[in-house]
């Protein structure tokens, strides 16, 4: 039987999310939550969903919804996650999942005291490229360093420039360029390097208070990846990550279609990546939906342990970086 989705949110991430777990033919589309009846049934009827809610306590009530994917504001995703999860229900967090590790570590506890599944949707360390690139690092002699850029300027920025502070700007809804774009570097760099013994964070700060853009130093013992990331420009860098002999380089660090491997030596080139999916999220919610259909098997239990492993990293060095730039989030004050 399929698994029953309910979501939160219904902006452009949504559908193509809802679209991804149709395509895999594990998923149905039943309920939608949003502020306005009118607004989930614009979104959800379409997809063929009945269940309509504006009340989210009554929303988490509904038997027949199994998992909901939540892509609402950064700082409310806590709020609504342990309100579904004490409920009953599976949750899928759009990225960043919580605001700082108050609220990750709490989030949590709640999943595991409720026997439910609680994922973080980094939808990138599921494609197949990205975990090309990390199997390659393993025959990398001696790494020298990594360069990887994720820089988009957001239409939204105008709204900043005209005096006002939407969401993905605001330090009240935990906004900003390395929450928004920059998590997604962090989490290649963790996946593919671990944890990183200091890291270090260079901004931009824009009239909302929170970072425009700005460069991240994560130091290892023998080398450091520089990530550079924003929301008010645009980068058409290519990424890389260099040893004494070989180069990989790449398009990016999410939905990566090209990975040139480079030997110094022979000055040869090699594209190695695979034909991507044409929906980024599709390997996702393939994933998702093989950990809660098989919730006792051994191997589904092992990827959850450690995608739940590398959110919790990756949270905490987001917030060890805001920190070192001097962002606070209203979610911080609270914690």
């Amino acid at each position: 039987m399929a698994l029953r989705l309910g979501i939160i949110g219904t902006n452009w991430i949504t559908n193509q999310f809802v679209d991804a777990a149709i395509e895999t033919g594990l998923y149905e589309m039943v309920g939608v939550y949003s502020r306005t009846v009118e607004k989930a049934k614009s979104f959800g009827e379409p997809y063929g969903a009945t269940i309509f809610e504006i009340d989210l306590d009554v929303y988490a009530q509904h038997p027949e919804i199994d998992v909901i994917y939540v892509a609402s504001p950064n700082s409310l995703h806590f709020e609504q996650a342990v309100t579904l999860m004490k409920a009953g229900k599976h949750v899928i967090v759009e990225k960043p999942m919580f605001s700082n590790p108050t609220e990750w570590e709490a989030a949590a506890k709640v999943a595991k005291e409720n026997n439910v599944f609680l994922f973080e949707a980094a939808r990138h360390i599921h494609e197949e490229n990205f975990n090309i690139v990390k199997n390659e690092i393993k025959n990398i002699d001696s790494p020298q360093g990594a360069n990887f850029t994720y820089m988009k300027y957001s239409s939204r920025y105008s709204q900043v420039l005209a005096g006002h502070e939407p969401n993905i700007f605001s330090l009240t809804y935990s906004g900003g360029a390395l929450a928004d774009l920059g998590v997604y570097p962090i989490y290649a760099a963790l996946s593919w390097f671990g944890v990183p013994d200091s890291s270090h964070y260079f901004c931009t700060k824009i009239a909302t208070g929170v970072d425009g853009k700005g460069t991240a130093i994560l130091r290892y013992p023998n080398f450091d990846v520089t990530i550079n990331t924003g929301k008010i420009a645009n980068s058409y860098l290519p990424s890389e990550i260099y040893g004494l002999n070989k180069t990989l380089s790449m398009d990016g660090v999410t939905g990566i279609t090209t990975i040139e491997l480079i030997d110094r030596k022979t000055d040869l080139k090699e594209n190695i990546a695979q034909t991507i999916i044409a929906n980024p999220m599709t390997e996702e919610a393939q994933a998702f939906a093989e950990v809660l259909n098989n919730p006792t098997d051994e191997k589904q239990l092992k990827n959850y342990a450690e995608w739940q492993e590398l959110s919790r990293q990756v949270n905490r060095v987001l917030t060890d970086l805001r920190q070192d730039a001097g962002i606070v989030f209203e979610a911080d004050k609270k914690a």
